[in-house]
């Protein structure tokens, strides 16, 4: 049933490869490179360490041991897998990785080529990757094969009735590094032992890019003079509908907006939006082009600008340290963003509801750094708390702070288990 349904996908994307679908387009064209890739990049007399992660979310939760063993073990050779087109394109120039590619369709003979190409002498699967003939290959020619970061929840087939060939392919790990008690606990009752609780290494890239973010002056040119500063990182149009109708009421904030999808589109529907309410905005672009005159104010009156919008990547994480109050969108989509990323500068991190499968979140809200908002209502009385109760502002900040330093370290432990460091 597996394989069926692993060449039934197959098939699907490269119809929709040949039907001008992006994204499986790009797929399908880079599974062929692979093999050259491969036979480019890594040598019979090398040392390869095979990380393989779905996208870049998984990537980032690799990325400090990747970089940790690049340094201090640089006798081996990183090999960098990725499945999806998110992760590999943006990815793929990787300066740590020796060799960066698509992982190809988990079929018994794509498998048995890639483990004879690659000759990996260890295996690292990031979070929910789990491929039957990928693993079951490498438990046949005895490579170590690690799960870090993963995290299991009682909903999964592995744990279900009829999930026994599901199962089989767990037998495959040689130890597994979970996220939590209930991923152990579940584990467990499959008679599955191999397994340390270590926490999740996204806590501890949050930290490294906490430590080396760069100042922005122009994004601190815009904040300052304000005794409030709201961030919105990931943002989306409902959650805007959530957050918007406050502040439109409520002089003395200064707002940055981060949207999820970043084009001109984007950012002036947006913009038209904050002005019809009488918010004065600019864009971070018009910063860059214009410095402190597109601060001096846009109307009449010479009004500042309190709302930023943030159209270009790569800045939110630094963003952050100048918010009061930071919100994370996709709420009330798909699932919340990087909450992370706001929580490791000590401060309330709010969002919608849609977060019951982010153990961040769950954690943060459990110890009072997080709030889960579900209408402009709920979001407005809270916001008015923390403008009005300097102390449960404080409280809150520290909550989320002390959560991230609390829990963070999990990189250390794995690569000490794995790599004998």
């Amino acid at each position: 049933m597996y394989s069926l349904a692993i060449y039934l996908y197959m098939f699907a994307a490269n119809v929709a490869a040949l039907f001008g679908n992006k994204k499986a387009r790009l797929m399908v064209r880079g599974h062929r490179h692979t093999w050259r890739i491969l036979r480019d990049k890594i040598k019979p007399v090398d040392r390869p360490i095979w990380f393989h992660a779905a996208s870049l979310g998984e990537f980032e939760q690799g990325r400090v041991l990747m970089e940790r063993l690049k340094r201090e073990q640089p006798e081996y050779k990183i090999l960098l897998t990725f499945f999806s087109p998110s992760g590999y394109e943006v990815r793929k120039d990787y300066e740590y990785a020796d060799a960066v590619c698509y992982l190809p369709f988990d079929t018994f003979l794509n498998a048995r080529k890639f483990l004879r190409l690659a000759h990996p002498e260890k295996a690292i699967f990031i979070k929910y990757e789990f491929w039957a003939n990928y693993m079951e290959r490498c438990r046949r020619q005895a490579v170590p094969l690690y799960s870090v970061s993963s995290i299991f929840r009682p909903g999964q087939v592995f744990f279900r009735w009829y999930g026994g060939d599901y199962r089989r392919v767990l037998r495959c790990v040689t130890h597994f590094y979970v996220q939590n008690e209930e991923s152990r606990r579940l584990l467990a009752s499959r008679r599955i032992n191999n397994v340390t609780i270590t926490g999740d290494t996204r806590l501890d890239r949050v930290v490294q890019i906490k430590e080396a973010a760069r100042p922005l002056p122009l994004v601190a040119a815009f904040a300052e003079g304000a005794d409030k500063v709201f961030v919105a990182g990931s943002s989306w149009p409902p959650d805007e509908d959530i957050y918007l109708p406050y502040f439109a009421s409520t002089p003395g904030w200064k707002l940055i907006i981060a949207t999820h999808e970043v084009s001109t589109e984007r950012t002036e529907r947006l913009r038209q939006r904050f002005e019809s309410l009488g918010l004065h905005t600019v864009a971070y672009s018009e910063l860059k082009a214009e410095g402190s005159a597109s601060l001096a104010g846009n109307d009449e009156a010479g009004e500042r600008p309190s709302v930023l919008i943030i159209d270009c990547f790569g800045l939110l994480s630094s963003i952050y340290r100048y918010a009061t109050v930071a919100y994370v969108g996709g709420g009330f989509g798909a699932g919340i963003h990087n909450v992370p990323e706001a929580a490791v500068y000590g401060l309330p991190v709010l969002f919608g509801p849609n977060n019951q499968k982010f153990q961040e979140a769950q954690a943060l809200l459990k110890c009072g750094g997080a709030f889960q908002v579900e209408s402009p209502e709920d979001f407005t009385a809270m916001v008015q708390r923390f403008a009005d109760e300097p102390a449960t502002l404080a409280a809150a900040g520290r909550a989320s702070e002390t959560y991230i330093s609390s829990s963070s370290g999990a990189s250390e432990r794995i690569y000490a288990a794995i790599f004998g460091a």
